[in-house]
């Protein structure tokens, strides 16, 4: 049985994410965890999320690395924010608890904190900036396109809901940095981040990233490869949050498989690698 805690326990992935966890029959939840001083704090986290009482109350973030000793957990699952979700991690690693991580929004700085303390502490971790299983064969698969399509002009759309607070978002970012990789191109010189203006000609070398942002969408990418004469555009559209929590379940259950001490991707949760 694997023992789990969930920060952001309230929020809606969260909240999906206990749901789901209770219907597994190799994992349960032992801690959840809010905000500090959380007025949810003592009521059943269960019932919060819209099931029947699992006998495990919501804490605030105060108390966190007590409540990880207490319940002896095994992985953390976090979905935060990434100034906080970097304490987290510190906290969590420190008290030798696994990581699963898809908080996004992370500066080069906090991920290398991250990969410092994982490493330090030596526990096992996945962090994505994507959990769903077919962003993640979207990923595969423009690392097999864009070496093909090199002298295409290339651009990244993404487009998510107007709560969202980072744009671009960490998965436009990820195509981003796959993209750059495979053409051996400089990330820091080629991304153009939007567009206004008398912009001149485009570019052979530039990325050009966009973020929309509006009502309740979940989240949309595409890759645009642009060509004279013809284009591809390679899109993954996500309908529900559902196909988020199921690639979390799945690094839930890779953990065990996981190696010490390294933050693995899902590549190597779906064996893509």
């Amino acid at each position: 049985m694997i023992k789990v805690a969930v920060t952001g326990a309230a929020g809606r992935m969260g909240s999906g994410i206990i749901r789901k966890i209770s219907e597994q029959k190799d994992m349960e939840v032992v801690a959840a965890i809010e905000m500090p001083n959380s007025p949810l704090a003592g009521k059943d986290a269960g019932e919060n999320a819209g099931i029947e009482n699992i006998g495990v109350n919501i804490v605030g973030a105060e108390l966190l690395e007590e409540t990880l000793k207490e319940s002896n957990a095994d992985v953390l699952v976090d979905f935060t924010m990434a100034s906080v979700a970097v304490e987290n991690i510190k906290i969590a690693s420190s008290c030798g608890v696994n990581l699963v991580v898809g908080t996004t929004g992370f500066s080069d700085d906090q991920m290398k904190e991250n990969i410092k303390n994982i490493k330090e502490n030596n526990v096992k971790s996945v962090i994505s900036s994507n959990m769903a299983i077919g962003v993640n064969v979207f990923f595969n698969m423009l690392k097999k396109l864009t070496p093909l399509l090199y002298d295409f002009d290339i651009e990244i759309i993404e487009a998510h809901h107007n709560q969202k607070k980072d744009a671009p978002s960490g998965t436009a970012m990820s195509a981003f940095e796959i993209i750059t990789n495979e053409l051996n191109r400089n990330p820091e010189e080629v991304g153009v981040f939007g567009r206004k203006g008398m912009i001149g000609t485009r570019t052979k070398e530039e990325i050009g990233i966009h973020a929309i942002r509006g009502g309740d969408i979940i989240g949309d990418h595409t890759v645009m490869y642009i060509g004279d004469g013809e284009r591809i555009e390679f899109t993954h559209q996500a309908h529900t949050r559902e196909v988020f929590i199921a690639g979390v379940i799945r690094a839930i259950a890779y953990i065990p498989n996981a190696k010490k001490g390294i933050i693995s991707s899902m590549d190597d949760v779906l064996g893509l690698k």
